[in-house]
């Protein structure tokens, strides 16, 4: 990498269900970078899994941005069913729309932070999306990622742990389209 590189530098690609098997190894490549000190983590250990989960949806959407060709980070997700929009539980009331992009998961790889391709990233999997509202989880031990993602117009609704072995989360929402 260039140290004056910038987001504006990398080719930002959208993908759906039907690249994932395109695209899979480029997002566990990434995830093995971002994710490089912490692998002896049983949970992330399981991305691959989580890959296929997601992938298997038909509503599926991802991003990539490269570096002419190196997948250097990616963000991806798929729209919430509408009965089953679990962050609802964490408001009283709860918002009247309803419906919801699930934003799964983005990693950039190590070189590439702090040159913008995460606010890059972010931004392009929820633009022009249709639902009214998007829902991520951020690891309550990671503050500066919350922070991050408040930045971006995301807020603090709640706290979660999907699995026994995943981490104690932050239930983030926000309205669509990011302002």
């Amino acid at each position: 990498m260039e140290p004056s590189l910038i987001a504006a530098d990398l080719d930002v690609r959208h993908f759906t269900h039907d690249d994932l098997s395109q695209i899979r190894q480029a997002l566990i490549d990434v995830h093995a970078d971002a994710y490089a000190d912490a692998m002896d983590d049983e949970f992330n250990q399981r991305f691959p899994w989580f890959v296929d989960h997601w992938g298997g949806n038909p509503g599926f959407a991802c991003v990539i941005a490269y570096d002419g060709d190196q997948a250097v980070g990616f963000a991806y997700g798929a729209p919430a069913n509408p009965d089953r929009e679990w962050w609802r539980e964490h408001l009283d009331p709860a918002p009247e729309k309803h419906r919801t992009f699930s934003f799964s998961e983005m990693a950039v790889r190590t070189k590439y932070r702090k040159t913008g391709a995460a606010a890059l990233l972010a931004r392009a999997l929820v633009e022009g999306r249709g639902e009214d509202l998007a829902v991520l989880l951020v690891d309550t031990e990671h503050p500066r990622v919350q922070a991050l993602y408040e930045s971006w117009g995301y807020r603090k609704v709640g706290e979660r742990q999907p699995f026994p072995d995943s981490p104690v989360y932050a239930v983030m929402l926000t309205e669509l389209p990011l302002s």
